[in-house]
């Protein structure tokens, strides 16, 4: 085993345990929780090496950059998600590689996802709304994610999309705004909006939240899939 094959076992033999604590502490299954790690900015290197230690969903927030590394590993099976802002002429790109994206926060990039991937023979692309709970105290108005009143109207038009699929809802713990500081709070609130709309769409069963600073608070909230980078990965400058 290489010394960076080493760091990698232990960064996710650390995060495991976190997260078995957190389950444990919410009174759910560790099978109830997917773990997505972040390999933005790290090289394909270490994707590869990820899945030699059993990892199989890996997320980026950059199209070339995601583009380029499911082009490398197409050999292995693996899903990849995208979690980062969607231009609408990057739609096309994403739809030949991401198995799930994240970050939908309006009806153009849903228009422009679905005209992509009906253009292509493959799978329906599973999607998710990204919701801005710093929006429902009127502020954040420039970050990514509709407003948690906008979701059901957002989520409809993604339900009704050919070649997409409804799968729940992603979020980031707010900056501003009544919830921060607060992310107990905040992704207590994003469960109650994905109960509400899994009134309406009860295959929406997806909850994305927690990164590697809060990802205790969104598994005690009930997040199916907490999307993890530093915390495997370890801090390290930017590749470019």
């Amino acid at each position: 085993m290489s010394e960076r094959e080493r760091e990698l076992a232990a960064g996710l033999a650390r995060v495991e345990e976190r997260i078995i604590r957190a389950c444990g502490a919410a009174g759910r299954a560790r099978d109830e929780v997917t773990l997505v790690v972040v390999t933005k900015t790290y090289p394909v290197a270490d994707v590869r090496l990820l899945a030699g230690l059993g990892i199989r969903h890996f997320a980026e927030n950059r199209d070339q950059e995601a583009a380029r590394k499911a082009a490398a590993c197409a050999d292995l099976s693996l899903n990849w998600h995208f979690v980062g802002q969607l231009q609408t002429n990057k739609a096309r790109s994403v739809a030949g590689y991401a198995d799930y994206v994240h970050s939908v926060d309006r009806a153009r990039l849903v228009g422009a996802l679905s005209t992509a991937v009906t253009a292509v023979d493959r799978a329906p692309l599973r999607v998710l709304v990204q919701v801005a709970l710093e929006k429902e105290s009127g502020q954040g108005e420039g970050r990514g994610g509709v407003a948690p009143e906008g979701v059901p109207e957002l989520a409809r038009a993604v339900a009704e999309a050919p070649g997409l699929d409804l799968a729940g809802l992603m979020t980031v713990a707010p900056l501003t705004g009544a919830y921060a500081g607060r992310p107990d709070a905040a992704f207590a609130r994003l469960r109650e909006i994905s109960s509400d709309l899994r009134a309406v769409h009860p295959a929406a069963t997806m909850v994305s939240a927690g990164m590697s600073a809060d990802l205790e608070e969104a598994i005690g909230a009930g997040a199916t899939h907490v999307r993890v980078g530093s915390a495997v990965l370890g801090v390290r400058p930017a590749l470019g």
